[in-house]
């Protein structure tokens, strides 16, 4: 009809599509997804790094003398050796740095792409590692991890973005984990160098430090060489460079319905001009709240405890300096392998099942570690060989079913839910999150290991239960779900289509 009145708002996808996605898993598709997921390797790098290089001598020495003092003292409580604010800051600067940097990505994400702000990521930790190589001073080691906060606030904002959009739909939960692989495989090479470079006096911590530089030059090259998703290219106002992508890394020019549900979602995307504002209207409130809780029941679990003090938390046990970095890299080669697991269950089994069960074991061994401590640990007791075997092996299990269940999906889940038009604003919010909480217990972990002593592992026992109930009666099964049909599934949901406003 001529002359009519103004064009119909864009409304993203209203019909599933999914049935008629054609395509298959391509080597190219898969080699940009292992290429990204290098940028995880470098937030595993620094939470590995940081626990081992914090007990060495000769950088507390340097840096930290009133700790070192301590550590050496017989007489000193053995869950206070540790307790210091200021070596709590140097672990938890890095973190706080990550919170704002990964709110300012969001923009550069949405605006120049998934791989702008990958580069962004890797050129500021190679900024960051150099210095920290270098320092001569504290503030030149605080500056140091200021950079490397920015780097993984970027990269963590950009990387499993650009995972769930590459991915097809029914590979999507494996492919996504490549991140958490990739930043276990960071925990454990840095357990690794850290038992190689202990023995470097007075300057290996030094080279531990800086071989963080390694892979954020990997995480760089990836910025520059790897191809830009279609659904960014798409948003951005270059269809056309989107649908080749697309049938590049699907194999096949039969894309037309995926395409389309891209240039839906791309339509309304373009239609909001503040992604912040909007991400906090009714229609978008469970993707908000899974936001929000998913990265911090992640860190509730207190795994990040485990692995930043490793070392630490083992000499506090009564293990010696070479012994306690030794159990802190079985626990790092366990993470890796339990995330194999999860990654060949995850579009198998689901979400929700690794979840439940994951969770249900955290519970059990958070109990067992407080039982043992509580009874065979304290002032002035040493745990014997056994019960320090024990020990271990228990910690190995609670690390097992964590990198099998809450490592990964913490990070898979967020970033898989979000419409295109708030994705960039979701998952900054999710990162800022995680580091938020990683930041609070990093800072806060040594000074509540002395005031609680056993009974931290209760405290975080506590939370896991309250995560396993909020999966089992809030987060709805996204296996095989298109990513830009996501926005369907919380109307099928018991709870959320109670929430959400009615259909226009």
């Amino acid at each position: 009809m001529a002359g009519g009145g103004a064009a119909p708002a864009p409304t993203g996808i209203s019909i599933e599509r999914a049935q008629l996605y054609k395509g298959r898993v391509t080597p190219y598709v898969v080699t940009a997804c292992l290429i990204a997921a290098v940028g995880g390797s470098i937030f595993g790098y620094d939470i590995g790094i940081s626990g081992g290089v914090t007990s060495m001598d000769p950088f507390l020495e340097k840096f930290f003398p009133v700790v070192y003092r301590k550590k050496n003292n017989k007489s000193q409580n053995n869950y206070c050796k540790y307790d210091n604010q200021g070596l709590s800051a140097f672990t938890s600067s890095l973190y706080l740095a990550g919170l704002v940097a990964s709110l300012a990505a969001s923009p550069v994400t949405r605006h120049r792409g998934r791989r702008t702000s990958i580069l962004c990521g890797g050129l500021s930790f190679i900024a960051g590692a150099t210095l920290n190589a270098s320092a001569q001073n504290l503030a030149m080691l605080l500056l140091g991890r200021i950079l490397l906060g920015v780097g993984i606030g970027f990269g963590n904002q950009a990387v499993p973005l650009y995972l769930s959009e590459m991915a097809p739909a029914h590979l999507r939960g494996a492919l996504n984990m490549m991140f958490q692989l990739a930043t276990t495989l960071g925990i454990f090479s840095a357990n690794m160098i850290n038992f190689a470079t202990e023995k470097i006096h007075p300057w290996g911590w030094r080279l531990s430090l800086g071989l963080a530089a390694f892979p954020a030059l990997l995480m760089t090259a990836a910025g520059l060489f790897l191809p830009e998703t279609p659904n960014s290219l798409i948003e951005r106002g270059n269809p056309e460079r989107g649908l080749a992508v697309l049938q590049r890394i699907r194999g096949t020019h039969g894309v037309d319905a995926e395409f389309q549900d891209m240039v839906d979602a791309s339509e309304l995307a373009n239609s909001i001009q503040h992604p912040y504002r909007n991400i906090f209207e009714k229609r978008n409130r469970p993707q908000l709240v899974l936001a929000v809780f998913m990265p911090a029941f992640q860190i509730l679990t207190g795994i990040n405890s485990v692995l930043f003090y490793a070392p630490v938390l083992f000499q506090s046990m009564g293990f010696g300096g070479n012994a306690s970095l030794y159990s802190s890299m079985v626990t790092g080669a366990v993470l890796v392998l339990s995330t194999v697991v999860s990654i060949l269950t995850v579009d198998r089994l689901g979400r929700r099942p690794l979840l439940i069960a994951g969770g249900i074991q955290m519970i059990v061994c958070q109990a067992i570690v407080a039982l043992i401590l509580g009874l065979k640990f304290g002032d002035d007791k040493q745990l014997s060989k056994p019960f320090s075997i024990t020990v271990v092996v228990v910690i190995c299990l609670f690390v097992a079913a964590f990198g099998w269940s809450w490592g990964p999906l913490g990070w898979t889940v967020p970033s898989e839910i979000f419409p295109l038009e708030t994705r960039s604003a979701g998952q900054s919010i999710t990162v800022a999150v995680n580091l938020l909480f990683t930041f609070a217990i990093a800072q806060s972990f040594l000074s509540l290991l002395c005031s609680f002593k056993f009974g931290i592992f209760l405290f975080f026992a506590g939370w896991i239960l309250i995560m396993t109930v909020f999966v089992f009666f809030f987060l709805p099964e996204t296996k095989g779900v298109p990513i830009e049909e996501m926005v369907l599934i919380w109307r099928k949901h018991w709870f959320w289509k109670k929430v959400l406003p009615p259909v226009a």
